[in-house]
C-alpha cells in the first residue's frame, strides 16, 4: 500500500471527500492511494453515507487487534471469480452484515444471510457456510432455522441430497409479505385491547390509533410489494459506466 497504513488524518480527508460527493477514485488521487484502498476502507466502515473518521480509526485498530489474537498461518481472503478484488468483497460482506444487524437481524443470522446473498449461485450448503464463516455446524443450523422461519431463505435438496440454503429474487418478496402479516397481527391485537380498556378511554384511543396506523402501513407495503414484484426478476438497465440506472417512472 503506497504510504503505509491509513492514518487518522487520512480518514478525516476521506470523510471530507465523501461529504463533498467526491468519487472514490478522486479521494484516492488526493491521498496518493490506490482506489481499491479507499473503496475497502469506506465499505468496511459503514459505507459512503455512514462513514465517520474517528469511528473508522477505532474500528480498524480493534479489527487489527482481533486478527492478531485469532490469525492463522493460512487465512487469506478466498479467491474470487470475475476478477473481483477479494479484499474489497470481504470488506463489503462485513458492511452488509452490519446493515442486516442494524435492521434487527441477530449477528450470526446476518452473517449467514450476507454470505448467501453474495454467492453467485444464490445458495450455499451448510458445509460451505461452515467453511466460509469459520463457525460450528451447530451455529449454522441455528442461524438457518431462524432465517427460514423469517422467510428470508429457503431450503432445497440438490442432486446429492444435500440441503442448500437459497436466497433468490422472490425470497425478498415473501419476506416482505411475512413482515406485513406480522404488522397486521400487531394491529389486530391492538384493536382487541380497545374493548378490554373501554372505548374512548385514553389508553383505548392510543391503541386504536396504533391499529389504524399499522393497518395503513401494512396495506401500503403489501400493495407496493405486489406492484414492484416484477422488478425482482428484471435485468437492471445499465449506464455507460456499468452502474444500474433508475427506471424513469420510479
Amino acid at each position: 500500500m503506497p504510504g503505509g497504513r491509513l492514518t487518522q488524518q487520512d480518514r478525516q480527508q476521506i470523510a471530507l471527500g465523501l461529504a463533498d460527493g467526491l468519487a472514490y477514485a478522486e479521494i484516492a488521487r488526493r491521498l496518493d492511494r490506490p482506489t481499491s484502498t479507499i473503496t475497502r476502507e469506506v465499505l468496511r466502515n459503514g459505507g459512503p453515507t455512514a462513514y465517520r473518521a474517528e469511528i473508522a480509526h477505532r474500528a480498524t485498530a480493534h479489527r487489527a487487534h482481533r486478527r492478531r489474537q485469532t490469525a492463522t498461518p493460512n487465512s487469506p481472503a478466498s479467491p474470487q471469480p470475475y476478477g473481483r478484488d477479494a479484499e474489497a468483497v470481504r470488506a463489503y460482506e462485513e458492511t452488509l452484515t452490519t446493515v442486516f444487524v442494524q435492521s434487527g437481524t441477530p449477528q450470526m443470522m446476518a452473517r449467514v444471510l450476507a454470505a448467501v446473498c453474495l454467492s453467485d449461485a444464490g445458495c450455499l450448503t451448510a458445509a460451505e457456510l461452515v467453511e466460509r464463516l469459520k463457525v460450528s455446524p451447530a451455529s449454522i443450523s441455528k442461524a438457518v432455522a431462524f432465517l427460514e422461519e423469517q422467510g428470508m431463505i429457503r431450503r432445497e435438496r440438490d442432486a446429492r441430497r444435500r440441503d442448500r440454503y437459497v436466497v433468490d429474487s422472490d425470497v425478498w418478496y415473501q419476506s416482505m409479505m411475512a413482515s406485513v402479516r406480522g404488522t397486521a397481527q400487531v394491529a389486530e391485537t391492538a384493536r382487541q385491547g380497545v374493548a378490554v380498556l373501554g372505548p374512548g378511554t385514553p389508553a383505548a384511543v392510543r391503541l386504536e390509533n396504533i391499529a389504524r396506523f399499522l393497518d395503513f402501513v401494512s396495506e401500503s407495503i403489501a400493495r407496493a410489494a405486489d406492484q414492484a414484484r416484477d422488478v425482482l426478476h428484471a435485468r437492471p438497465e445499465t449506464g455507460s459506466d456499468g452502474s444500474a440506472e433508475p427506471h424513469p417512472d420510479r
